[in-house]
């Protein structure tokens, strides 16, 4: 059974992706998040011997070395690794206080960094694994108001396509999925014009979590085994 880490899981996109994970055999989820949440226990309710919770804190990156100790411990070597966990900023930069976009880079960029820098030392003595990071659209459009944001993410790419190179020789894949503007907690804080113009701009629609989870569920797959440094954009159309 391939042990395959997903950070952020409580809901939105994140459970979206265990949700599709657990339908899986092959795969044992290792679901990391603050909180549970009802959506991810029903999962756990429903899989028992296939998804378990561990709770992480994306922000507190020194816990991470221990964490990866006691998962591999627990459960054996990683396969895979999903860094969905993330938080946006909303707000002009000229306003935004030094703490937030320090959090900003530390939970959307740091964090995965260091989390996927111990995660892959388990890859890398069996000299198989997938690596997906969770973009988004705005590390390369740009947003009003979401600069931080649109920089952490874009850092999160950027760092794919090096890590790419290193890992690739070892038999391990480090891709990016980026999806548009989805109907989760993350966008419900956008004022309603700006989510009409987003609209009008997805000819396709606006794309869902699952959506998106199949794009994750296809780089963490053999079909996947040759794709690598590379960003798959699901948003509708939006950036066609």
């Amino acid at each position: 059974m391939k042990n395959v880490i997903v950070t952020g899981v409580s809901r939105g996109l994140g459970l979206a992706i265990s949700e599709r994970l657990a339908s899986i055999p092959d795969y044992r989820l290792i679901g990391l998040s603050r909180t549970i949440g009802d959506g991810y226990q029903t999962l756990m309710d429903k899989h028992p011997e296939r998804a378990v919770h561990i709770a992480f804190d994306a922000a507190d990156i020194d816990a991470i070395p221990g964490l990866v100790r006691q998962i591999t411990k627990e459960h054996g070597p990683i396969y895979g690794l999903v860094n969905n966990a993330a938080m946006g900023m909303d707000g002009v930069l000229a306003t935004l206080h030094a703490s937030d976009i320090s959090k900003v880079l530390r939970v959307n960029l740091e964090s995965p960094m260091t989390l996927t820098k111990y995660v892959s030392r388990s890859m890398m003595a069996k000299r198989r694994g997938r690596i997906v990071n969770i973009s988004s659209i705005i590390a390369s459009t740009g947003f009003h108001a979401l600069s931080a944001y649109a920089a952490s993410k874009a850092g999160l790419e950027g760092f794919t396509r090096s890590l790419s190179r290193e890992l690739g020789k070892m038999g391990i894949t480090v891709n990016c999925v980026a999806p548009g503007y989805m109907e989760t907690a993350m966008t419900e804080g956008i004022g309603d014009d700006h989510m009409r113009s987003i609209r009008r701009r997805a000819p396709l629609g606006l794309p869902t979590p699952d959506n998106a989870a199949g794009a994750v569920i296809y780089l963490l797959g053999d079909d996947a085994a040759r794709t690598s440094g590379t960003i798959i954009t699901v948003d509708g159309g939006s950036t066609a």
